[in-house]
């Protein structure tokens, strides 16, 4: 949801008890003077968007003096986190990587995104394990050698963009087995956005020759609703329940554009055991 600016301190006082016993939220305390706050600011609109069960909140520390002081800010920018209008947690300066962690830390349960089904269920026992990926074995084929496959494993304004096609085969191993829930695709835009996503659970390389050979685990075609709401793109969950490596092969995007763009790919599952897979040696497959 977008972020929310202030009004007055009754406003803001509003907002943290409207937000009930369980939902978190997010209150930036920021300057216009401020350079790491215009820095950070981005990021965390971005952020608004990615974690929409979440409340974010702006206040400008020279506008609204009052609540600054009340809240006790003494640096920007400082992110503090309630809950139940109880703060819960602070953090100070632009950290980008801290401000996601201590966000996944405090958001509570995931909603699910089998919004068809109208069950309106929660993702228990499950979270983001974007930790549990073994980065330096990540890989990407027909990726921009500027815009790669990196860029959306963090949350920032950087993205992924393939080079000669639209077409994408992302390898990304695991440093324990885990069951894989649903995954989070962040479009850069709507037009570049992936369309039709196949999965290769426990298969570490693959070609785009071997794509009309290999049968896949899963094949999932996209619409542009599919990306509104939370985003979470719920998989068979029976067949993605001891994944130590999945391979996303995206064939074509929505807007049938000459590339396909992803700003962050996210995966819900949980960890299945405490089996160490990092040792494992992918081997290199070419375009």
């Amino acid at each position: 949801m977008p972020v929310k600016g202030i009004t007055s301190q009754t406003d803001y006082q509003n907002i943290l008890s409207s937000a009930g016993a369980t939902k978190l939220v997010v209150v930036d305390f920021t300057a216009a003077w401020c350079a790491p706050c215009q820095t950070i600011k981005p990021i965390f609109e971005k952020l608004s968007n990615q974690y929409k069960h979440v409340v974010f909140v702006k206040v400008d520390v020279d506008e609204h003096q009052e609540v600054a002081a009340v809240a006790e800010v003494t640096a920007m920018p400082t992110f503090q986190f309630f809950k139940a209008s109880q703060k819960i947690a602070e953090m100070k300066g632009a950290n980008a990587a801290e401000l996601e962690r201590l966000i996944k830390q405090h958001q509570g349960p995931v909603e699910d995104a089998a919004g068809g089904s109208g069950s309106g269920t929660l993702v228990a026992g499950h979270g983001d394990i974007s930790d549990q990926i073994t980065l330096n074995q990540v890989d990407c084929l027909n990726q921009q050698n500027a815009n790669h496959v990196r860029n959306a494993l963090k949350a920032d304004d950087t993205f992924l963009e393939s080079d000669v096609d639209e077409q994408l085969i992302i390898s990304v191993p695991f440093n324990q087995a885990i069951k894989l829930h649903s995954l989070k695709i962040v479009p850069k835009d709507i037009a570049h956005a992936p369309k039709t996503v196949k999965l290769y659970a426990n298969k570490l390389t693959l070609g785009f020759d071997d794509t009309d050979s290999v049968v896949e685990t899963q094949s999932i075609v996209l619409s542009e609703k599919d990306y509104e709401g939370n985003g979470l793109i719920p998989l068979r969950f029976v067949k993605f329940q001891n994944v130590t490596s999945l391979i996303i092969f995206i064939e074509d995007n929505l807007g049938d554009e000459e590339t396909t763009q992803i700003q962050q790919l996210m995966f819900i599952g949980s960890p299945l055991d405490s089996t160490d897979m990092s040792a494992l040696k992918k081997v290199e497959h070419d375009h």
